[in-house]
């Protein structure tokens, strides 16, 4: 009997002085939660200051495909320029957050990313783990690491043979474009211009054909190979805004970007890039 008691006595005794210390962790956590919300609204509010602050001085964050950012400033350089990518929306969902012990904590869950580019919008999703230091009683964030869950991109296979096209014997065909008037032939020197990889094409323009305002989902690097031709950039038709390419002079379309032309004589251009080759007719929506 008196050992019960005194086992009774014991038990009483851990769970009492285990008490404050769940309390101080329930404490800790909540803290961190309310400080990973926060993060959160500072980087739609694109509050580098705030963001900065919250991570300790010698800090460290890994993204996924890009360099380490070790320390404040290189920290404040990354979130500079995150913050500022358009239609930038990037939230998390902590699963646990573990206080290991009264200066040390470990975060870690899900989150969600897009924003948009020249081609698109871009959508991102995976895990992410976050250790939390308290430094002079306020916790910070010692490392963060969010990790992709996408899988990791291929590139197509490049054809290890080496091919040749003679100028004069070349295969061509009708464009067949929404918008394009007749007349104009395209034949293809190498790669698919359809599928993924390089490819290299040339199209031929009879005299004074306009090109109407259209644009691509990848960039045209567009040589001119005889006669001339005059290109302009815009959302419209713009005779006046026309520059006019000779011989050997070259010019690079980025992607998604309206333009139109006009040839000047029997004209052909070559374009190199990377396909799908897609012409689409109008502006980007």
């Amino acid at each position: 009997m008196k050992i019960t008691r005194s086992m009774a006595t014991i038990v009483a005794l851990a769970i009492a002085a285990f008490a404050p210390t769940a309390r101080a962790q329930n404490n800790d956590a909540a803290a961190i939660r309310a400080l990973s919300d926060q993060w959160q609204q500072e980087i739609a509010k694109q509050n580098v200051d705030w963001i900065t602050a919250l991570h300790a001085p010698d800090a460290v964050v890994m993204m996924s495909n890009a360099p380490v950012a070790d320390g404040s400033t290189a920290i404040r350089g990354m979130y500079a320029g995150m913050v500022k990518m358009p239609g930038l929306a990037l939230h998390w969902v902590p699963t646990k957050i573990e206080v290991a012990s009264p200066r040390v904590a470990t975060e870690y869950g899900t989150y969600t990313m897009s924003y948009d580019t020249p081609q698109g919008k871009v959508n991102d999703a995976g895990n992410y783990v976050t250790i939390w230091h308290k430094i002079n009683g306020k916790w910070r964030v010692a490392l963060d690491a969010p990790i992709t869950s996408a899988p990791m991109q291929t590139l197509p296979i490049e054809s290890a043979a080496m091919e040749m096209r003679s100028g004069s014997d070349l295969t061509w065909g009708d464009v067949a474009a929404p918008g394009f008037p007749p007349g104009a032939k395209i034949a293809v020197l190498h790669g698919n211009p359809a599928g993924p990889g390089g490819f290299a094409l040339r199209l031929s323009f009879p005299d004074g054909y306009q090109i109407p305002v259209h644009w691509h989902p990848t960039a045209e690097n567009v040589t001119v190979v005889s006669g001339s031709l005059a290109l302009g950039m815009g959302n419209t038709f713009d005779a006046t805004a026309l520059h006019t390419y000779g011989v050997g002079d070259y010019a690079y379309l980025p992607p998604r970007s309206p333009h139109y032309g006009q040839a000047h004589g029997a004209t052909i251009v070559q374009i190199n890039g990377r396909g799908p080759f897609v012409i689409n007719p109008g502006v980007p929506k």
